[in-house]
């Protein structure tokens, strides 16, 4: 992804709403990043797009399951020097709770990174963060500079 190489020749490296506005999947969820120092959080407001159960209604499990990759794919961004998108290799989704109609929550930690392989886990929630709606465990490939 030329663009990470661009923002990081424009200073602008660890801007993670700026990479984020350059993947499409991401600009369709509507994600933002709220960056507080070294602390990141993602944000999914809610849309109705969003909508996989209507009768309840309840996010659609594959747009909690993005959302969760999307959430460690930033973290590792902002923790890591790479050159492109980290590719996944594997996740796996815990589902806890329904996904209520209102803004979902996510944060990431790099549980090992190596120099070709990073295995993060993620969370997401919405009203209370004790109460998450979903978890995962990812391992991604990562191409450094």
């Amino acid at each position: 992804m030329r663009v990470l190489q661009e923002l990081r020749a424009a200073g602008r490296g660890q801007d993670m709403q700026a990479v984020v506005e350059m993947i499409p999947y991401a600009r369709f969820l509507g994600i933002q990043v709220d960056q507080k120092g070294n602390e990141i959080t993602t944000i999914m407001p809610f849309k109705q797009a969003l909508v996989g159960n209507v009768n309840l209604p309840a996010l659609h499990g594959g747009v909690i399951g993005a959302f969760l990759e999307m959430t460690a794919v930033i973290q590792l961004l902002f923790d890591t020097s790479c050159e492109r998108l980290p590719k996944t290799i594997d996740v796996s989704i815990d589902y806890l709770r329904s996904g209520r109609p209102q803004p979902t929550f996510g944060r990431a930690i790099v549980t090992r990174h190596g120099r070709r392989v990073a295995n993060v886990r993620s969370e997401i929630w919405q009203e209370e963060r004790s109460k998450p709606i979903g978890l995962s465990h990812g391992h991604f490939l990562l191409t450094p500079i």
